[in-house]
């Protein structure tokens, strides 16, 4: 089936500093919004803060690339698939960011119940290209009407939704590709991202009641426009055809982050369990759970092979939340360079190594060199502390994630969110992706350097 994308334009990245420019306590709230007095439901949606692959009302793609200066044919390409598992229509509002979460490009994808989109990130990219359609195409046998299928659409989602542009305005097309590249756009004096050899950046989706040229960064749409529906699954595959950079292919989920409690509509602001959520620095003054997301926890175990027989090498692809939301419309230089609290490197012979110099892990090593918001790294990389003279070509890295946090956007005491995928090749011709493992979920409390190593114990949630 033909499926829709509906460009939301960021009026050449112009409008999408407007929408930045009000600092948080001075932000317009809907009166159309409402609040819901009661508990929250935890019954029938798993309320915790596990993250687990299941259907959500927000997925993450947490690092993209794209070379749209080369032929397809042999192109570095980021690819990624949405889901709707329900039998009531969806709509999938996608928004793709600098790593410094500067967002370039914001549009809709119309589902039909028990539908799955494509997309290509060359195609958006490189092309300017959007596939039409819209809800006015057809729909399967089991799925429920296109316009009153899912009673928590807006009163105008199906006029919204209906005959969408396939092409980017080249003017616009222009500067996503500088942003994500260069960290440049004609609607900002100073740099949004880093300079990158090819495009690079992040993407969310969220389930939404209306087809919007609405940004996450506004805080009118967390109490206007976002859903609760967990109904959305996903994947990725990040190909590289050209055989003297690469020849691979690795793909995994999309990080699936759910609504709890789940279901409703958007102006109905209920009450949630989550002592904070995924977009904490994006809601509004007073209502910052009103997104109901499950936060991303900070601290990870994730394998690795250096050279050795097969030739493996190992990149890290790391999403980290960043400090400021640009409350200055293009202030998001600070997301740039994260702290990070502590990394060590462990061969396989047990033998720890830190930016301070193996074995000691006490006392507490300076804190290492920072990453920028969504970024692929090589374990060889300068970050990382050193490899040991032991001979192991493997071994795992101890991930402690926390960028010190931002009093101004983000619930106090609480750790940042992360998330990392080990992306092994070898070869020139092999590669897989699978996600590290959380040592903790996003209530764990955040943890020191230098301290015993190991999972998070069951304690209680950091609250605001």
């Amino acid at each position: 089936m033909k499926k829709i994308f509906a460009l939301a334009t960021v009026g050449l990245l112009m409008t999408a500093g407007a929408a930045l420019a009000a600092p948080r306590g001075m932000e317009f709230l809907t009166p159309n919004a409402t609040f819901d007095s009661g508990s929250p439901s935890t019954t029938n949606n798993d309320d915790s803060c596990d993250i687990s692959n299941q259907p959500a009302a927000t997925l993450l793609l947490p690092v993209f690339e794209v070379d749209f200066n080369a032929p397809s044919a042999t192109a570095v390409n980021t690819i990624f698939t949405i889901t709707n598992t329900s039998a009531a229509p969806q709509i999938a509002h996608i928004t793709l960011w600098t790593d410094w979460s500067f967002p370039v490009l914001d549009f809709n994808v119309f589902l039909t119940g028990y539908d799955v989109q494509g997309i290509s990130l060359y195609d958006i990219i490189s092309r300017g290209v959007l596939p039409g359609g819209g809800n006015q195409v057809g729909r399967g046998s089991r799925s429920l009407s296109n316009t009153t299928g899912n009673p928590n659409f807006a009163p105008g989602a199906a006029s919204a939704c209906a005959n969408l542009p396939t092409q980017i305005p080249t003017s616009l097309l222009n500067d996503i590709r500088t942003a994500l590249t260069t960290g440049r756009t004609s609607g900002c004096a100073g740099f949004v991202g880093s300079a990158n050899s090819v495009a690079t950046g992040y993407v969310t989706i969220d389930t939404g009641n209306t087809c919007s040229q609405s940004l996450p960064t506004d805080p009118n749409y967390y109490v206007n426009e976002i859903l609760f529906d967990n109904t959305l699954i996903g994947d990725y595959q990040r190909i590289n055809p050209t055989s003297t950079t690469g020849n691979y292919a690795g793909g995994e989920s999309l990080v699936p982050i759910r609504a709890i409690p789940e279901g409703g509509r958007a102006e109905i602001v209920q009450p949630t369990n989550l002592p904070y959520t995924f977009y904490d620095r994006y809601t509004p003054t007073g209502l910052r759970s009103a997104n109901r997301r499950q936060p991303l926890p900070a601290r990870f175990a994730a394998r690795y092979i250096e050279g050795g027989t097969g030739a493996f090498n190992t990149d890290f692809l790391v999403w980290r939340e960043g400090v400021t939301r640009g409350s200055a419309g293009c202030a998001v230089s600070a997301n740039g360079a994260l702290g990070i609290t502590e990394i060590v490197r462990f061969d396989e012979r047990e033998n720890p190594s830190t930016t301070a110099g193996p074995p000691a892990i006490s006392p507490a090593p300076p804190q290492v060199a920072s990453l920028p918001e969504a970024v692929v790294v090589p374990t060889t990389d300068s970050v990382f502390p050193p490899g040991l003279t032991s001979g192991d070509v493997g071994g795992w890295m101890y991930l402690n994630l926390h960028n010190g946090g931002s009093t101004a956007y983000s619930s106090p005491g609480r750790p940042s969110q992360n998330w990392v995928v080990v992306s092994l090749t070898a070869e020139g011709r092999f590669g897989v992706d699978f996600d590290a493992a959380h040592l903790g979920n996003g209530c764990s409390p955040p943890v020191a350097a230098a301290v015993t190593i190991g999972p998070s114990p069951n304690q209680t949630p950091v609250g605001f």
